[in-house]
C-alpha cells in the first residue's frame, strides 16, 4: 500500500468534516485528524493540494433562502469561511512540519497569497501543499465547483471527494437502509439519477474535462492513503 497510483492530487474538504460533533465551528481534535490524513498522503511524494468548504461557518445558499439576505453579499460571506478553514488548516499541517500556502480567490494579502495558477504548480512542485481558499471568488459558484476547477488548472490527476459515508449510493443512506453502494459510474449517470455527490455544474465541469473524480470517507483512518494508492475503498466517478 505504499506505492501512490497518482503524482497529484486535488483533496475537496466539506467545511462540515471539521466540525466534529459540534453542530457549527472547528473541532481541534478533527482539524489534527485531518492533518494527519494529508500528510500520510504528502509523505509517499504526491504533490497536493486541497479545497474546504465553509459551511461549519456560514453557509450563503442557506443565508440567502432563509434569510433573505442577498444572494451575492451570502456567498461571498461564505468565501471568508472558507479563508478561515483553511488558515485553521494551514496552521495544523505546520504544526506536522508540512510546508503548506494558502491562496485566496479574493484578495486578502495580510493572511493569504492571492490565487496565481503559476505559483500554485510551483509550490506543489516543492512538495508544498497548497490550499485554495475563498471558492472561485465569484457568487453561484460552490466549493466543489471551484475544486474541480482548480484540480484542472493545476492538472491534478484526480480529484478525491472526502465525505461522511463511505462513497455513492443510489439513494440517501441516512434515510433508506435499503440504499445500494456503486463502487463505479459515469458522470452522466451522476446527473440523470441526480445523485447528491456533487452539483450538476462540478459534475459537467469535470465531465467536460475529463477529470475523474473518487468519493471516499474520510472517517476512516488511512482511507485517503489507501485511495492514493489504487485501493477500493469508495466510488470512482468518470466516462465510464
Amino acid at each position: 500500500m505504499n506505492s501512490p497510483k497518482y503524482k497529484r492530487v486535488l483533496l475537496k474538504l466539506s467545511g462540515e468534516a471539521l466540525m466534529g460533533d459540534a453542530s457549527y465551528g472547528i473541532s481541534p481534535e478533527v482539524l489534527k485528524y485531518v492533518a494527519a490524513e494529508v500528510k500520510s498522503v504528502v509523505d509517499l511524494g504526491v504533490e497536493t493540494a486541497l479545497v474546504v468548504g465553509g459551511g461549519n461557518i456560514f453557509r450563503g445558499m442557506a443565508a440567502s433562502s432563509n434569510d433573505g439576505m442577498d444572494r451575492s453579499s451570502a456567498d461571498y460571506l461564505g468565501m471568508l469561511a472558507t479563508v478561515m478553514n483553511s488558515l485553521a488548516l494551514q496552521d495544523a499541517l505546520e504544526k506536522l512540519s508540512i510546508e503548506t500556502r494558502v491562496q485566496s480567490a479574493i484578495t486578502i494579502r495580510q493572511v493569504a497569497e492571492p490565487y496565481i495558477r503559476r505559483r500554485a504548480m510551483r509550490h506543489l512542485e516543492k512538495g508544498r501543499v497548497v490550499i485554495f481558499a475563498a471558492g472561485t471568488g465569484n457568487p453561484y459558484f460552490t466549493t466543489d465547483t471551484a475544486a474541480v476547477l482548480r484540480a484542472q488548472e493545476i492538472h491534478a490527476d484526480i480529484l478525491l471527494k472526502a465525505t461522511k459515508v463511505d462513497g455513492v449510493y443510489d439513494s440517501d443512506p441516512v434515510k433508506n437502509p435499503d440504499a445500494r453502494f456503486i463502487e463505479h459510474i459515469d458522470y452522466m449517470s451522476v446527473l440523470e439519477h441526480r445523485l447528491k455527490v456533487m452539483d450538476s455544474t462540478a459534475i459537467s465541469l469535470a465531465m467536460e474535462n475529463r477529470l475523474p473524480l473518487f468519493v471516499f470517507s474520510l472517517r476512516k483512518p488511512g482511507n485517503a492513503k489507501r485511495v492514493i494508492c489504487g485501493e477500493s475503498v469508495g466510488t470512482r466517478i468518470d466516462i465510464g
